[in-house]
C-alpha cells in the first residue's frame, strides 16, 4: 500500500490502515474521474492566485488529463496499492512530476476532495434520473394517446371499483414519473453547489478563487460555510437517494400492476417476450422475471437510505464515521438506474387485450354513476347512495362508453387532461 496522505514519517500499522481504508478503493473507482476533474480545476485556481506558476499548472493539468485517459482505458487502476482515490492521484503526480506533484494538495483537504467529487458524481446521477423519468413519462403518455378510450375496470383494494380507461391508467403513471422527475430536479438544486475550497471545515489562509473553480466545474453556486460543507456529508446523499427512491416506487407500482394484469386470472395484458424468461423444469412457463425484479428495485435504495441515516447521529464537522455514507449511495444509483432504464421499452411493448378488459366491467361498477344521476335528479347524496346500492342487481346493460364520457371532471375519463400533462412534460424538459 502506498504512503497515506496523512503520513508524518512514523510507522503505519498496515492492519489498522486497511481497516480505516475499508472499501474506499473500490468505491472511489466510481468517483475517480470526478476527483481528477476537480483536482485539475483546483490546480488552475492555485495558479490564478500565484501559488503555482503557469508552467507548473500546465504540467500538472497535462498529467491529470493523461491520468484520466489511462484510467478510462484501464492502464491506471485504483487498487489496494492506494489508501483511496485521492492518494492514487497524488501518488501518480509525484511519481511523474516530482516536487511539483507535491504541491497539488496545497490548501485542500481530502474532505474537500470527496465532497466535490461526490457532488459532481451525484449531479450526473440525478440528471440520469431526470432523463429516465422523462423518458418513462413520455412512453406512458404515448400509450395513453394511442389506447384512447379503451375501457377497463378500475380497482381499489384490488377489488373492481368503477369503469375507467387504459388512457387513465397510463396517465396516472405519467404524472407519477413527472413528480419523481421534479424531485430529482429539486435534489439537483441542493447538490449543485461547490464545496471545494472549504478545506477541512474551517477555510484556509489563502485567497482561493472559489467562484472561478466553481464555474470551471459547472456548479451553479458555492457552499459558503466550511462547516456546512462538512455537515452536508450524508445529508447530501439522503437528498439524492430520496429522489431516487421516489422514482423506484413509481416503478414498483407499475410493476405490480403489470404483474397482476399478465396473470391468467386477470388475462388483461401480455409482456414482450424479451421481458420474460422460462422455467428450467416446466416447459409451459413464461415467467415475468424482469417485472418481478423491478418490484424489488426500491429495496437497494431503501437499504442505502437506512445505512446512511444510521451514521448521521453526529455532532458538527467531519468525523471518520462519514466515510460509511459513501458506499451505499454509490451502490444504489447504478442498480436503480439500470432498472429505471428498462421502463420506456417495457411501456412501449406491453400488449393489452381490449376485449378482456371490457368484459371485466361488471354491472356493480356503475353504482357510483347511478348515485350521481340520482343527485342530479334532486336526491341528497346519502339517500342516492343507498338507493343506488339497492339497484345494483338492475344495473346490467348500461352503456360503458357513455359512463366514461360522462366523467367530465378534470382527470376523469371524459376530460383526461392529456394535453395538459404533455405541456408539463415539455416544460420539465426545458428546465433541465
Amino acid at each position: 500500500m502506498s504512503t497515506p496522505l496523512w503520513d508524518k514519517g512514523k510507522d503505519v500499522d498496515v492492519i489498522v490502515q486497511r481497516f480505516c481504508a475499508g472499501d474506499d478503493v473500490v468505491a472511489d473507482r466510481q468517483l475517480f474521474p470526478f476527483d481528477v476533474e476537480a483536482t485539475s480545476a483546483h490546480v488552475l485556481g492555485l495558479a490564478r492566485i500565484g501559488v503555482l506558476s503557469g508552467a507548473e499548472a500546465t504540467q500538472l493539468t497535462t498529467l491529470l488529463t493523461e491520468l484520466q485517459a489511462r484510467f478510462a482505458d484501464g492502464r491506471f487502476v485504483v487498487d489496494e496499492r492506494y489508501e483511496d482515490g485521492h492518494t492514487a492521484i497524488e501518488t501518480f503526480l509525484v511519481q511523474e512530476a516530482g516536487d511539483v506533484g507535491k504541491k497539488v494538495h496545497t490548501a485542500r483537504s481530502r474532505n474537500d476532495q470527496v465532497l466535490v467529487a461526490l457532488r459532481l458524481w451525484l449531479k450526473e446521477q440525478l440528471r440520469a434520473v431526470v432523463d429516465v423519468t422523462s423518458s418513462a413519462a413520455r412512453s406512458a403518455l404515448e400509450r395513453a394517446r394511442t389506447t384512447g378510450a379503451t375501457a377497463m375496470p378500475g380497482y381499489t383494494h384490488l377489488q373492481r371499483a368503477m369503469p375507467t380507461t387504459l388512457q387513465a391508467f397510463f396517465l396516472g403513471h405519467v404524472e407519477g414519473f413527472l413528480d419523481s422527475r421534479d424531485a430529482a430536479q429539486a435534489a439537483l438544486v441542493v447538490v449543485d453547489r461547490n464545496p471545494l475550497g472549504t478545506g477541512a471545515g474551517f477555510g484556509v489562509s489563502l485567497p482561493l478563487d472559489r467562484e472561478g473553480v466553481s464555474a470551471a466545474l459547472g456548479f451553479a453556486d458555492v457552499v459558503v460555510s466550511p462547516q456546512a460543507a462538512q455537515n452536508s456529508r450524508g445529508k447530501l446523499e439522503l437528498f439524492a437517494l430520496q429522489a431516487l427512491h421516489l422514482a423506484t416506487l413509481d416503478v414498483r407500482r407499475l410493476a405490480w400492476d403489470l404483474s397482476l394484469f399478465v396473470t391468467a386470472e386477470f388475462g388483461f395484458a401480455r409482456l414482450p417476450d424479451r421481458f420474460t424468461t422460462g422455467s428450467s423444469l416446466m416447459p409451459n412457463k413464461r415467467n415475468p422475471d424482469v417485472v418481478e425484479l423491478l418490484r424489488a428495485l426500491p429495496a437497494v435504495v431503501e437499504g442505502a437510505l437506512a445505512e446512511t441515516q444510521a451514521v448521521l447521529s453526529l455532532p458538527s464537522s467531519y468525523h471518520r464515521d462519514l466515510q460509511a455514507t459513501k458506499a451505499p449511495v454509490l451502490r444504489a444509483f447504478p442498480r436503480a438506474l439500470q432498472g429505471l432504464a428498462l421502463i420506456p421499452a417495457l411501456l412501449d411493448g406491453v400488449e393489452f387485450d381490449a376485449v378482456a378488459l371490457r368484459a371485466a366491467i361488471t354491472p356493480d361498477l356503475f353504482a357510483t354513476d347511478r348515485a350521481l344521476e340520482l343527485v342530479v335528479a334532486g336526491l341528497p347524496f346519502r339517500d342516492a347512495y343507498r338507493q343506488a346500492a339497492a339497484e345494483i342487481p338492475t344495473l346490467g346493460g348500461r352503456d360503458v362508453d357513455g359512463s366514461l364520457q360522462a366523467r367530465v371532471s378534470l382527470g376523469g375519463a371524459g376530460n383526461a387532461g392529456l394535453d395538459r400533462l404533455e405541456r408539463r412534460l415539455n416544460e420539465s424538459n426545458s428546465a433541465v
